[in-house]
């Protein structure tokens, strides 16, 4: 094993930070263990030190806090302290810390007097590439990577830039590629590491997404899209203990941050329930016969066709009936009751049962023939284009809820049954309905 790097050496004791600072701090983030709890400590250091310095000593020590912070995510105190850096390497990680910040007029300013001041250009080059792609505005982006395109045999960074153009012009398989050039590159290069979790992520392959999300970590900084994401398949792979974790460090960085408050609260619930496997294949065999339809069953043409008048598709849409509202159906008399009541007792089931149990019968979602063709097209486009976050969007494909009609068929209450889907997402949900003046059944 490696001996561990010294980060109070590398930084405290030393009196220079330049490039070859910046590797070996990353080498040693990567070690893991305490590692990251010494930069904490190294940090602490420096700005007690700060306190008296005289100005050239400040500058340095400056200098030294804008990366330690970087490195640590504290991106706004990062950018304060490189603020006062006169140095090319402090212009650089202030535009790095910028864009993290999404400011990215300023980023590009401070890439600018980077270069000037003597910064590796092609480095440079790269961040403006990014820039411009974040801005949309992917020809100046494509341009640039086109100058600098004999750094493909060697640039991580070159390929995932490359990779981001690609995937903001509908080439996803090509994104892919570049990206895993990448990586192969640079083992740790956060950026393409989690992207490609994402991607695995968005195509429902869990166990490759956790394992990019997770090697991540081992490379700071990392955005708050990887713990969150990570701890979202934690808990679908119910993996409550380490999803606890992964908000629970979310809490700490941001206390302010409700969003993560709910989910650490919702895994840590999880990890104190039972588990009866009993009961769970009891109620999958359940969920699966209220979704058998009717015309699985020898029914009789005049009740076939009452039961389609009404909406009926399903046994379960049966639970959600009462007899009367079936006998006040035009031609349904009590020999398609009968017929009816036959049926469901053979399925265990009942008329009604659903009723009884707080349930409220609603036709399952059929848009409306009075709507106008635009708001037919509305409710006709896929739940995609509300862009989710990770887990609301897993409930979704949980639910079979592939359109914005299908969505807004259903209750809150409804949507509160699916796995990991609480308070956070349902609120969620509602907010983009809200924004289109949509809303779900029964708001």
């Amino acid at each position: 094993m490696d001996q561990s790097i010294d980060l109070k050496a590398l930084l405290v004791e030393r009196e220079d930070c330049d490039a070859g600072t910046i590797q070996k701090l990353r080498e040693g983030l990567a070690q893991g263990g305490a590692q990251f709890k010494a930069l904490k400590e190294v940090n602490d250091t420096l700005l007690k030190r700060l306190d008296n310095a005289p100005p050239i000593l400040a500058k340095k020590l400056h200098l030294k806090l804008g990366i330690t912070n970087y490195f640590l995510g504290h991106m706004v105190d990062a950018t304060n302290h490189l603020k006062e850096v006169e140095a090319p390497l402090g212009f650089f990680y202030l535009g790095k810390a910028l864009v993290n910040r999404h400011h990215l007029d300023e980023a590009m300013k401070a890439f600018d007097k980077a270069e000037k001041a003597g910064y590796s250009a092609p480095a440079v080059q790269l961040q403006r590439a990014g820039i411009y792609r974040s801005k949309g505005e992917l020809k100046e982006a494509r341009g640039i990577l086109g100058k600098l395109e004999e750094l493909s045999r060697y640039n991580a960074e070159y390929h995932f830039q490359l990779a981001g153009v690609a995937q903001a012009e509908g080439e996803r398989s090509k994104s892919v590629v570049s990206l895993e050039k990448a990586v192969e590159l640079e083992p740790g290069h956060t950026g393409a590491l989690f992207q490609l979790g994402y991607i695995n992520d968005l195509a429902g392959n869990d166990d490759e997404a956790m394992g990019y999300y997770e090697r991540c970590l081992k490379y700071p900084p990392f955005t708050k899209g990887v713990l969150n994401n990570l701890g979202v398949l934690y808990e679908d792979n119910e993996k409550y203990d380490k999803a606890a974790d992964c908000y629970s460090r979310l809490v700490k960085a941001d206390p302010h941050d409700d969003r993560a408050k709910l989910f650490l609260k919702d895994a840590q619930a999880s990890m104190t329930q039972s588990y009866n496997p009993d009961e769970e294949q009891s109620n999958n065999a359940f969920r699966q016969v209220m979704e058998v339809p009717v015309t699985d069953f020898e029914l009789s043409v005049r009740s076939r066709n009452c039961l389609k008048k009404m909406g009926i598709r399903t046994m379960g849409d049966l639970t959600r009936i009462t007899e009367p509202s079936l006998l006040a159906s035009k031609n349904f008399g009590e020999t398609s009751l009968e017929e009816i009541r036959a049926i469901m007792s053979a399925k265990g089931l009942r008329v009604g049962q659903s009723l009884e149990q707080g349930a409220q019968y609603e036709q399952r979602y059929r848009p409306p023939t009075s709507l106008s063709p635009e708001e037919q097209a509305i409710l006709g486009r896929p739940v995609s284009e509300l862009n989710l976050s990770v887990r609301a969007r897993k409930c979704m494909n949980r639910l079979t809820l592939a359109t914005i009609g299908e969505l807004v068929s259903r209750t809150g209450d409804e949507l509160m049954e699916a796995k990991n889907f609480g308070v956070t997402s349902l609120n969620e949900v509602r907010e983009k309905l809200e924004a289109m003046g949509l809303k779900l059944r029964g708001d």
